[in-house]
């Protein structure tokens, strides 16, 4: 199982991003993943830029593959303009760019209007979308006229040699089964035996599946916890609360519910790098081929050390 590295554009500028992306490169990583948001999830974690200029500096500042983890390409913005710009970063990155897509979440695609659709439609836009995408990765003049997106006479006229792999997120049984049949990739972020059948048997067995865990190395397993819990309580909370709750000061209030022990028993924290590799091994079990750790909050420099020194000289074992 390939190691990377999980670049999080809620907490961190374009040009810390940049940074890491080299740190990561630096310490004999070969891909990351980055996410892509309109908002934070929550105020604390602090930022969002653009996620396509990022990633142009990123594929020119180093040699590394980018994943998407992951865009909405159904309401935000249109299939074809993500077609476009994902083009555009598999030319920049000469084949070293994967488009990670999912459903999305009312958090970064309700700034535009609208009602915020049920999960079953929000999958149906997002077939259809990468239908579009794909269209328009040939080649060829494309009019679609279909249940959710028109395109009229548009044509992508810079291309990479290869077309641009997407990879799709599944997060309940449904999506997983779609992914199996539309994505050439999985993504998720637990080990989970049933969504991963669910891939494999929808016609996924054979393609690639990629993870992504947070963790937070500091000094002490308290002060990893309480940083994590403090940046990143929101990934504990349940059901679909990720998906429908529209704004930062949403998720603020849901997160005075998650208890800083959730965080501590779910996230790797500290300096003992018996944790890390435990949750490590569960991704590596489960099947994934590739796993992106994200280190919480302000410590990078240090999580990269400890990767080197304590991590991954244990990972082959």
């Amino acid at each position: 199982m390939r190691i990377g590295y999980f670049l999080a554009s809620e907490e961190f500028d374009p040009v810390e991003s940049v940074r890491q992306a080299r740190l990561a490169e630096d310490h004999a990583m070969s891909s990351v993943w980055i996410s892509d948001h309109f908002h934070p999830w929550t105020g604390e974690q602090g930022q969002s830029p653009f996620v396509w200029t990022t990633i142009g500096a990123i594929l020119q500042a180093t040699s590394l593959h980018v994943t998407t983890a992951v865009t909405c390409p159904t309401v935000r913005i249109h299939p074809a303009i993500v077609a476009q710009a994902a083009a555009t970063a598999g030319v920049l990155g000469e084949g070293r760019f994967t488009l990670g897509v999912g459903s999305g979440e009312a958090l970064n695609e309700h700034i535009v209007g609208g009602a915020w659709p049920g999960a079953d439609v929000r999958l149906e836009m997002l077939e259809e979308a990468v239908e579009v995408i794909r269209k328009l990765f040939t080649g060829a003049v494309v009019d679609h006229r279909g249940a959710h997106y028109v395109v009229d006479h548009a044509r992508l006229y810079t291309l990479p040699e290869n077309p641009v792999p997407i990879f799709m997120s599944g997060f309940g049984a449904k999506s997983a089964a779609l992914a199996g049949r539309i994505a050439d990739g999985f993504v998720n972020t637990k080990p989970d035996a049933g969504l991963i059948s669910e891939f494999r048997s929808n016609g996924g067995a054979g393609k690639p599946m990629a993870a992504g865990m947070k963790v937070c190395w500091a000094p002490t397993a308290d002060e990893g916890a309480e940083t994590a819990h403090r940046v990143w309580a929101n990934q504990a909370l349940p059901g679909e609360l990720a998906q429908v709750l529209p704004t930062p000061e949403h998720f603020e209030q849901a997160v005075t519910l998650v208890p800083r022990e959730m965080i501590a028993n779910t996230v790797p924290c500290g300096p003992d790098p018996a944790p890390y590799l435990e949750s490590i091994k569960t991704y590596a079990d489960a099947g994934f081929d590739e796993l992106y750790i994200q280190q919480i909050g302000p410590r990078q420099d240090d999580f990269f050390t400890f990767f080197t020194k304590e991590l991954e000289p244990q990972l082959g074992a």
